[in-house]
């Protein structure tokens, strides 16, 4: 191949996985072909770019190169899934609300083939540090560009102008398929919670471990001041706009947890060794401190949002205030009946669960009626209008894993994400400054992805995929990096 061609190639492998990167906010994306899953929710924009580098990067490396490790810990949960899901043909389930066993498991397993196409191109594509930082550079400008919308959107919420919110409506409806909030920011995507789970999952870990270690992917800084505080400060600022309460439990998390395991030295101070209890107590303290500010710019902001002010309303409305009932009250019910169903789904069928995507099929059979009335959004799916599809699913990604593909499909799930969380703490115990970033963020990313998965269930979402790809990125390169030195090592060693 000639200088120019190489040149070329990647000048445009370059152009789409920028692209590919900027493009992850806009996750349900109205133009989409039905033949790509135009009548689903998750409608990835970033999908687009993906494709073409999977024919650029991905699929070359697999050919050409040998997987890393991390990679081939991913295979045991794909062949799992994949033995599920030809097991429960034997079962003999019937269509519901015409959708067919196999059209359902073909549907799912495509999710599950989009998410591993996610997650090996972002592991392989970045080659050199100086990769790993254009790739959170790019990310960074896609997050600005959805921050900015969802600032945008903020003004409406905090002083509703229904003409400014009819144009703002109008713009939303060429980059998403549902219609905007007036009372809650949802940025470019599908919903408050999905915004809200991009900053948590795909954003803030990369922030706070930049902030926390003082590293930065761009030139400019001024002293300890840097653009990743720019962006964290307005991201957190957005994030409490969405009032999503799994979203603002994660940044809450996050942040104590990021204070309390990274607290940064601080400058200019003598270091004087004191017993480790005593440097616990006072991080604990510090961040409890900085949570509970956090929490109060929360209940000042949330104080005129009715939806959101009903997690501390409850004591003063209900007579006989009872845990069941509260969770009820904020609305979680719905959710606890769909785990509780999987949870009695997993019972009958302990190994190999019922296959990827059936949980729908068996919904019906193995729910606990209780007062249905109470619960409109499951008595909807219970008896669903004529012509609407109302197929569920858990919204739990380990309680979908359990019912769907037992024991055997968790565990090795659970095997895979031990496997990255491994990498981050390899990297965090690194002494360069560079990989202990990765480490901080990756750490944080698996916090962040371990809270997360509670509220979603769904392959296609590229968030976690992304977040386990850079990490494997990040580590394949520490690895390289040791493994080079080693051999450097020991051939100075071998020489006369």
């Amino acid at each position: 191949m000639t200088t120019d061609k190489k040149s070329l190639l990647g000048s445009s492998r370059a152009f789409f996985w920028a692209l590919f990167l900027m493009t992850l906010t806009f996750s349900s994306f109205p133009y989409f072909p039905p033949a790509m899953g135009g009548e689903a929710l998750v409608r990835p924009l970033a999908i687009y770019p993906l494709l073409i580098l999977l024919i650029l990067v991905t699929i070359p490396y697999l050919f050409t190169k040998r997987l890393p490790t991390t990679l081939i810990s991913f295979l045991p949960f794909v062949i799992a899934v994949v033995a599920s899901s030809a097991i429960s043909l034997l079962i003999g389930i019937d269509a519901t609300q015409g959708v067919s066993l196999t059209s359902r498991l073909l549907r799912a397993l495509i999710t599950l083939l989009l998410g591993a196409a996610i997650y090996f191109t972002v592991s392989v594509y970045p080659q050199s540090p100086e990769d790993m930082k254009a790739s959170l550079r790019w990310l960074y400008i896609g997050f600005s560009i959805a921050l900015f919308w969802g600032s945008l959107q903020a003004v409406y919420v905090i002083h509703f102008q229904p003409r400014y919110f009819k144009v703002l409506g109008d713009i939303q409806q060429f980059f998403s398929t549902r219609r905007l909030f007036d009372n809650r920011v949802s940025g470019p995507t599908y919903e408050p919670n999905w915004f809200a789970q991009q900053i948590g999952l795909l954003l803030l870990p990369w922030l706070l471990a930049s902030v926390l270690s003082g590293h930065t992917v761009f030139r400019w800084r001024w002293r300890w001041l840097t653009i990743e505080w720019f962006l964290l400060l307005w991201s957190l600022a957005v994030l409490v706009f969405t009032f999503s309460r799994a979203g603002l439990a994660v940044m809450a998390a996050l942040i104590f947890l990021g204070w309390l395991l990274f607290r940064p030295a601080r400058r200019g101070t003598k270091k004087v060794q004191k017993p480790k209890r005593v440097v616990w107590v006072r991080h604990l303290l510090e961040a409890g401190v900085i949570l509970a500010i956090v929490t109060g710019l929360v209940f000042a902001a949330g104080s005129n949002n009715t939806f959101f002010s009903r997690i501390w309303d409850y004591t003063s409305e209900a007579q006989r205030p009872t845990l069941f009932e509260y969770v009820r009250y904020l609305g979680f019910g719905a959710r606890v009946m769909y785990s509780d169903t999987a949870y009695r789904i997993y019972n009958a069928y302990p190994l190999t669960g019922i296959g990827l995507g059936n949980y729908a099929f068996f919904f019906n059979e193995y729910l606990k009626i209780n007062n249905l009335a109470l619960y409109p959004e499951v008595l909807r799916i219970v008896t669903p209008e004529k012509g609407i599809n109302t197929l569920i699913t858990p919204k739990n990604l380990y309680m979908r894993l359990l019912a769907e593909t037992g024991l055997i499909g968790l565990a090795t799930f659970v095997a895979f994400s031990l496997a990255i969380a491994g990498c981050a703490i390899y990297m965090r115990l690194s002494l360069r400054p560079e990989e202990k970033f990765w480490g901080t963020a990756g750490i944080l990313g698996i916090i962040a992805f371990s809270l997360s998965a509670m509220s979603f269930d769904s392959f296609a979402i590229p968030n976690m995929w992304v977040v386990f790809g850079l990490i494997t990125a990040a580590a394949n390169l520490s690895f390289r990096n040791a493994r080079d030195k080693e051999q450097n090592a020991l051939g100075a060693h071998v020489q006369p």
